[in-house]
């Protein structure tokens, strides 16, 4: 099962000395993960203050700097990763050095692999669809 783990936090408690540690110890957690071929992505984001908002309305694009709501705790980056189940995914995030200071949150990703080669037409809609097994 795919899931994307979402690192959350406030960017401002982060010393520079603690953002270096934490990007060794995330890089060295990121080649554990490909060597057993669990990871598919990971990296970190620019600033929040890099960050440009998009909005469509009234068929207008509305286009402001900044991130889309103003927040304590900023998305500053995320990994994908391919593991049996929701536990396995949870021990991963376990040992993100930001889930320390942060959040990490955990989502699982949709497999559209038929939409994107014809083959299907329809999204997974329910909590029933949940990995987890969930209603």
């Amino acid at each position: 099962m795919k899931y994307m783990l979402l690192i959350y936090g406030a960017e401002s408690t982060w010393t520079e000395e603690e953002r270096e540690a934490c990007m060794v110890e995330s890089s060295a957690i990121s080649r554990e993960l490909a060597e057993q071929g669990k990871l598919l992505s990971s990296a970190p984001l620019h600033s929040v203050q890099t960050a440009t908002s998009l909005r469509i309305r009234e068929g207008k694009q509305l286009i402001t700097d900044g991130p889309f709501a103003e927040t304590t705790e900023q998305l500053g980056g995320y990994y994908i990763i391919d593991v049996e189940n929701l536990d396995e995914a949870i021990a991963v995030a376990s040992r993100l050095p930001p889930a320390s200071k942060g959040t990490v949150e955990i989502r699982p990703i949709f497999d559209v692999s038929g939409l994107l080669s014809g083959e299907g037409n329809e999204l997974p809609t329910s909590a029933g669809d949940s990995p987890n097994g969930s209603k």
